[in-house]
């Protein structure tokens, strides 16, 4: 059966000879002349007609033309053109010296020059012969460039099968700039390249880098365009006093559009070898991610060492939702020997949370019913919510009238032999009005704290007399007020807008006896800006402060007209207690001698191009003491230019273990030449005299690969006044157009370093790189 095909011959008007007039006419005259759309409008303008796109019906055949200095045609079949030659069917192109055609074969054959391009792929060669339509030839000695990723190589020969899929023989690839001496590339005995799914998979591949060869496979895949592919993931290499050498290889598999795994084989020297498994998926009513971790033999500890996580939602109905969020691990040094998967933390954990729960919320109510409990690996175990239900209602401007409750009942269990348990149920229930004028505000608030006990176990540190059922009940009246005041100011040849904004807050909470109410889930509050407008002194459902208390405050701003970006701002507030309070977290510990008075002072402001800063400081007149103080400073003139120092003290509480915290940071990130950045955080303890934690690295980022080198000195403790401590040096190589994602080096800058940027930035597509 012969397929019927159009080709339209096209020739230069220099070379036109008269016998191909009337194909020539046909062509121009295939589609009549549109009239333009004229517009009323003096000038006479009119719109251009509207092209429309005609797809082809099934049997339907997209048209050939042949183009070329001079082109002949014998019988209707066969087309020869020399001298520019050129065939074009759909969006494909074949250019070269001489080009012939058949047009019952449909057969090209192309010499001298030749270019093929077509689906954003284009190849170069002395010869080439294919059947159009099919897209199916081969290509002699070829040169071809993946336009998506920049990725070029040079190959024997090259078999085309289909329109998205062909091999090239004895072929190498890269994506470096430089043809003649590229920084890396990949040799294969074949490489098969499949458009329609965007991957490449190298046959017998070997990797060089700087002439060397890296790295050898018999099956090696790589990525064709910027979408999620499957393949290998950049290796990264560190050394530590704890592990030794640590080498990872992770391998991503885009399993769907909506989940993915990617698979961390990690071999440490002094250690062994172990798996991680990260499983993310998605849908319409769920989400969720599966972390887990596996070291069967540690050669260190001699036992068997993992970590599990796993997050996962669902969206239930409107309003309607649950979760899970459990964790597991083997030993308490998890985190810090082996870390977690794409990650370089040495952050110490001592407690891991296991929740599962479902949240409704529908207007001013709010429901959440969970099952919390904790592994937990310090001296004093943490209670389980085993289960809670807590129940929220909030009303607001009701004929002015804020008013709500919540009412709370929690099974508290805990893992320490002989220690109290039970149950509380608790209910807070609060109405306010708030006077809101311009200028200046006021709001009395009245709120009432209820809490009942039903103990099933008394433990040994309960105090003398403990009940196993008694209730508390504890009344707070509050009164909150402040005034804005504007005018307009010139600083430094400046306009802003500088506020004054007083603030005064009142509360008066009786003494109740709560000795008798254990520590499920309360502990002090700190102390700070943030807490200073709050009612009670404690955080949690089991103790309320007994507070006669005032709070004055002075605020001023400095805003920018246009923008309204505020540029400055200073606080400066001071609390005073009439009396001493009685209530403490235990019983028999000291309480106040004396009324408290304690002053807060906060500014952070910006100056010039890059500047900023930040200090507060909280200080007790009455005992002589400085409480809390950061002063911190950044300079970013310009990107990739970072510099910040920082000054933190904490006055030593029992959450502390009694140790202050008594810190000098310092970080910056900074260009060395061009495309390659230094980057540092120094972190200084000024109680123990001593490098608690320290980061060196370095970045460079060529056109096709990217290097990150960094030593860094770490702490595995939970107080400054650990001794614990370890180094190790950490190394990554990125080669573009292989791997494309970060495996955890940058992330590790960029948590450590406030204001880093990555060196390396993926280049914007041009929307003319498929152009043939």
């Amino acid at each position: 059966m012969r397929v019927r095909r159009i080709v339209f011959l096209v020739v230069a008007a220099c070379a036109l000879r008269p016998a191909l007039r009337p194909v020539l006419a046909l062509a121009q005259s295939a589609t009549p002349a549109t009239e333009c759309e004229r517009l009323s409008d003096e000038r006479g303008l009119c719109l251009a007609p509207t092209l429309e796109r005609h797809p082809a019906q099934p049997g339907q055949h997209p048209a050939v033309f042949v183009s070329g200095l001079l082109a002949t045609q014998s019988d209707g079949a066969d087309v020869a053109a020399k001298g520019d030659a050129e065939l074009r069917r759909a969006s494909s192109a074949i250019k070269a010296d001489a080009l012939h055609y058949s047009v019952d074969s449909d057969v090209a054959d192309a010499y001298g020059h030749v270019r093929i391009a077509d689906t954003g792929n284009v190849f170069l060669g002395p010869e080439a012969h294919l059947r159009v339509e099919a897209n199916q030839g081969y290509i002699t000695v070829p040169k071809y460039r993946f336009t998506m990723t920049n990725g070029w190589g040079s190959a024997k020969r090259i078999d085309l099968v289909d329109q998205d899929r062909f091999s090239a023989h004895e072929a190498t690839y890269s994506t470096c700039a430089c043809e003649a001496r590229p920084d890396w590339y990949l040799t294969a005995s074949r490489f098969d390249v499949d458009n329609a799914s965007g991957t490449g998979v190298a046959r017998d591949g070997v990797l060089f880098f700087e002439g060397v060869p890296l790295f050898a496979s018999p099956w090696l895949s790589f990525p064709l365009s910027n979408e999620r592919r499957s393949g290998l993931l950049a290796p990264t290499f560190s050394l530590s006093s704890s592990n030794g050498y640590d080498l990872t290889l992770p391998y991503y598999l885009n399993l769907a559009p909506n989940y993915d795994l990617t698979l961390t084989p990690r071999l440490m020297s002094k250690r062994g070898a172990l798996l991680d498994a990260n499983y993310r998926y998605l849908g319409a009513r769920y989400s969720g991610e599966f972390n887990v971790l596996y070291l069967p033999d540690d050669a260190l500890t001699k036992t068997k060492r993992y970590s599990i996580a796993l997050r996962q939602d669902w969206t239930i109905a409107s309003g309607l939702s649950a979760y899970v969020n459990y964790n597991r691990v083997s030993d308490a040094t998890v985190a810090t020997d082996l870390g977690g998967q794409s990650s370089y933390s040495t952050t110490s954990t001592t407690l891991y949370q296991q929740e599962a729960g479902i949240v409704y919320s529908d207007g001013p109510w709010t429901v959440l019913a969970r099952e919390q409990h904790w592994q937990s690996f310090t001296d004093s175990s943490t209670y389980n919510r085993d289960p809670q239900i807590n129940v929220r209602y909030a009303h607001y401007d009701l004929a002015g009238f804020d008013f709500g409750a919540q009412a709370d009942v929690t099974r508290f269990t805990i893992a320490t032999a002989d220690a109290t348990q039970g149950s509380r149920f608790v209910f807070d229930p609060y109405v306010s009005y708030s006077i809101v004028r311009p200028g200046w505000f006021l709001t009395p608030k009245l709120q009432w704290h209820f809490a009942s006990y039903d103990l099933t176990s008394i433990g040994a540190d309960a105090p003398s007399g403990q009940p196993k059922t008694f209730n508390a009940n504890v009344p707070t009246l509050s009164l909150d007020s402040g005034m804005r005041f504007e005018r307009p100011v010139r600083l430094f040849g400046h306009a802003f807008v500088q506020t004054l904004e007083p603030r005064l807050y009142y509360v008066y909470t009786p003494y109740r006896d709560q000795r008798f109410a254990p520590l499920f889930d309360t502990a002090e509050a700190d102390l700070g800006l943030a807490e200073i407008f709050t009612s009670n002194s404690f955080i949690g459902n089991d103790r309320v402060s007994d507070t006669h208390r005032v709070t004055a405050a002075l605020t001023t701003r400095f805003i920018e007209p246009e923008s309204g970006e505020e540029r400055a701002r200073f606080v400066l507030a001071q609390q005073y207690d009439f009396h001493a309070p009685r209530v403490t977290l235990t019983d028999g510990a000291a309480a106040a001698e004396a009324a408290r008075t304690n002053l807060i002072v906060g500014a952070s402001y910006r100056i010039g191009a890059g500047v900023s800063a930040e200090q507060s400081l909280a200080y007790s007149q009455v005992n002589h003491y400085l409480s809390r103080a950061t002063v911190g400073f950044g300079w970013t003139p310009a990107e990739r230019h970072v510099l910040n120092a920082a000054y933190r003290y904490n006055r030593g509480t029992a959450t502390l273990d009694d140790t202050p915290v008594n810190q000098f940071v310092v970080s910056s990130q900074w260009p060395v030449f061009r495309g390659a950045s230094g980057v540092a955080r120094l972190n200084y303890d000024l109680v123990t005299h001593r490098l608690i934690a320290g980061l060196v690295g370095f970045q460079y980022d060529a056109d096709c690969w990217a290097i990150g080198l960094a030593l860094e000195k770490y702490t595995q403790a939970t107080s400054s006044s650990s001794a614990s401590s370890g180094t190790r040096v950490l190394m990554q190589l990125q080669l573009k157009g292989l791997s494309k994602v970060d495996n955890g080096l940058a992330s590790e800058f960029a948590q450590r370093i406030p204001g880093y940027t990555a060196t390396s930035s993926p280049a914007s597509q041009s929307p003319f790189s498929d152009y043939p």
